[in-house]
């Protein structure tokens, strides 16, 4: 399976020189943020691919102005060819303005998605625009990785996570590919594609009583919501698999 990831800077080799066989074997496109809503409309529309993305710290015209025809992974999780994709866009807060949280409302952000995240059984996928804490990150405020993202790989153990933010032509000796024990990050910067491969982690073990109690807990607050529509798209797939 091939994603084709971007961010940050729009790819004139994507946009003014498109060539639509470049897009023959991808199978759907992740944008980690700091994009043109015109360029993402663009892909997904000439491509026919589905598309998500998160915000950038720039991506305040987003607000009045969604990228056309594309699905936002804000705060939830969408499943796409079985894949449990998370969305956590932002960066680190470094003055006013839209898309940046400090490293406590970071926190309280994926606080509010325990329970989600549990009742899928663990994510595969996790994007953000900021990097995780010490791995290709940055010492100025704005370019400060949120260590919550390094614990949120240490308890679900994803195959990925993708981010954007630091590019790199910047000169911080920022690399494409890092490894996090059994995460593999990937800074999406201006295209990058991705042959998809699940890691070797373990699945997620919860007992009899925490599952219990937390399928409960699902069904009442998100009865009839999109993202219980996702979950039970997620149960068809493991089904249909034998998984």
């Amino acid at each position: 399976m091939k994603i084709l990831i971007i961010a940050d800077e729009e790819s004139k080799y994507l946009w003014d020189y498109y060539d639509s066989t470049l897009f023959t074997e991808i199978d759907f496109i992740i944008s980690a943020g700091d994009l043109k809503a015109k360029y993402l409309s663009f892909l997904t529309t000439m491509s026919s691919k589905r598309l998500f993305y998160v915000h950038g710290n720039h991506d305040t015209r987003y607000i009045q102005s969604p990228p056309h025809g594309c699905d936002t992974l804000e705060d939830h999780i969408i499943v796409q060819n079985g894949i449990r994709i998370l969305g956590l866009g932002g960066s680190f807060r470094y003055k006013k303005g839209h898309f940046q949280y400090t490293e406590k409302q970071m926190r309280r952000r994926i606080k509010k998605l325990n329970t989600i995240i549990r009742q899928f059984g663990g994510i595969d996928i996790i994007v953000t625009h900021a990097p995780a804490k010490g791995i290709d990150d940055s010492k100025d405020l704005c370019h400060t990785g949120f260590e919550v993202f390094n614990e949120l790989m240490d308890k679900y153990k994803p195959s990925y996570l993708i981010h954007g933010h630091q590019h790199l032509n910047y000169g911080y000796k920022s690399k494409r590919i890092h490894f996090y024990k059994e995460t593999t990050i990937i800074n999406g910067y201006n295209y990058y594609i991705l042959d998809y491969v699940k890691n070797d982690a373990p699945p997620i073990k919860f007992n009899m009583i925490s599952r219990f109690m937390n399928t409960v807990f699902f069904y009442i607050k998100f009865i009839n919501s999109q993202i219980s529509k996702e979950y039970s798209k997620y149960k068809r797939y493991l089904k249909n698999n034998n998984l």
